[in-house]
């Protein structure tokens, strides 16, 4: 089991910045890649960015080259660094965790922290 919970979310202008923060606690040596997703109302959840064991990373094409998204040493908080902010990056920003424990995958969800982009 892992648990997972995120800060840093809040109202910022456009072009401006915030960081997304998601600790993560319980068994963290079973975590296989850890992404941020986001939602808009009468939207999909999509993915944001995501970043492997090896610390490979990938990007939605909307957010390359303003996000960027990393890790701590101890490999058990992700970041989610957000710059160059627009309207439309307004969303609940949720964490995800994905574990393999003998070759059984499993999701873990954090329980999203709001951003708000304003014109």
């Amino acid at each position: 089991q892992v648990q997972l919970v995120e800060s840093g979310g809040g109202l910022v202008q456009a072009g401006g910045s915030l960081r997304l923060s998601c600790a993560a606690s319980g068994n963290i040596f079973s975590i296989n890649s850890m992404s941020w997703y986001r939602q808009a109302p009468g939207k999909q959840r999509e993915l944001v960015a995501r970043i492997t064991g090896t610390d490979n990373t990938n990007y939605a094409d909307s957010v390359k080259g303003r996000f960027t998204i990393s890790r701590n040493n101890a490999k058990n908080t992700v970041f989610l660094q957000m710059n160059s902010l627009i309207p439309e990056d307004t969303a609940v920003y949720y964490c995800s965790a994905v574990t393999v424990v003998f070759r059984q995958s499993a999701d873990y969800w954090g329980q999203g922290t709001q951003v708000t982009v304003s014109s």
